[in-house]
């Protein structure tokens, strides 16, 4: 597995939120690599090891909290927020994943910049 410690990935079917939240990552410096479905991100995740995953919690392919499993598979390691315009923080389903350590954070569509920024300062210093 390739190291790309310094490399984010975005997991979205939306491109414009996949555009988003790249330009908002390389705003502040970080380096991402794009999804478009949990197939495409099974696969990177499969050939590289990620610093965190930015993952849309309703693909067409497979549901995120699924697919957050797959990807903690393959790597154990991998930190994984998840991103939802479907799910709220008080969702059971997602307070389980967080106490599960599934996830390491949940971010609601739509979001602000600060956000995003916040969500990365919690995940990388877990």
């Amino acid at each position: 597995m390739e190291n790309t410690d310094d490399i984010f990935l975005v997991v979205d079917d939306d491109p414009d939120m996949c555009w988003a939240l790249r330009h908002i990552l390389e705003k502040y410096g970080f380096a991402s690599q794009l999804a478009l479905s949990g197939h495409e991100a099974l696969a990177l995740v499969t050939a590289k090891c990620f610093r965190l995953v930015f993952l849309d919690a309703k693909l067409p392919d497979i549901e995120g909290l699924e697919l957050a499993e797959k990807m903690r598979e393959i790597d154990p390691a991998v930190r994984i927020v998840l991103v939802s315009g479907y799910y709220y923080n008080d969702d059971m389903d997602v307070q389980k994943a967080m106490k599960n350590g599934l996830i390491c954070g949940f971010i609601a569509k739509p979001f602000l910049h600060d956000v995003i920024v916040k969500m990365i300062n919690i995940a990388l210093s877990q």
